[in-house]
């Protein structure tokens, strides 16, 4: 009863403050300042008031839970225990056996990626062999094609050598015979 007539009056302090908030607006511009400040100061009061009312509460309900609780142990009568104090294992042994078999999926998973992952770095080393090999290949024939234009070149020199001597030679043996003759 107290407290809800604390708490009536808390409200009707917030109210007064709102009329007195605006009637502070309407003082003149020299005093509105120091009125507003004013104003703002028991608001401030009053949300502290209002807080410590929530506290005091707040414990009290605590403190009437603790001893309702506190009353509800007392009040009851502890017995011995049934016959039947199981224990249930068997959930437990099948908790225990799915446990296991994920742990043993999560290692075949790790393995399986593990041996890609290896089969993969293997394919890499095999491709920059190729790949070398490749290079090597392009450098030779590139080398090739180079050597057969020099000797597609030095066969066609070759060839107008070979018909100038010829002709050099017709002409010096038949100055010859000229001369000797």
């Amino acid at each position: 009863v107290v407290e809800n007539e604390i708490q009536a009056r808390i409200d009707n302090i917030f109210s007064n403050l709102e009329r007195l908030e605006i009637l502070s607006s309407k003082e003149p511009p020299n005093k509105r300042q120091n009125a507003k400040l004013r104003v703002d100061q028991l608001k401030y009061d009053v949300q502290h008031l209002q807080t410590a009312l929530r506290n005091f509460q707040h414990r009290r309900y605590v403190r009437e839970q603790q001893e309702r609780q506190r009353e509800e142990l007392l009040a009851r009568t502890f017995t011995t225990n049934d016959s039947a104090t199981t224990i249930p294992i068997d959930e437990t042994l099948q908790f225990n056996e799915s446990l296991q078999n994920a742990h043993r999926g999560m290692d075949d998973l790790i393995g399986s990626g593990t041996n890609i992952l290896q089969g993969l770095r293997d394919q890499r080393v095999t491709l920059k062999g190729t790949h070398k090999k490749i290079l090597d290949v392009a450098n030779m024939l590139g080398l090739s094609n180079t050597v057969m234009r020099l000797i597609e070149k030095r066969a066609f020199q070759d060839k107008y050598f070979m018909i100038g001597g010829m002709i050099l030679t017709c002409v010096i043996m038949f100055l010859v015979v000229q001369y000797l003759t």
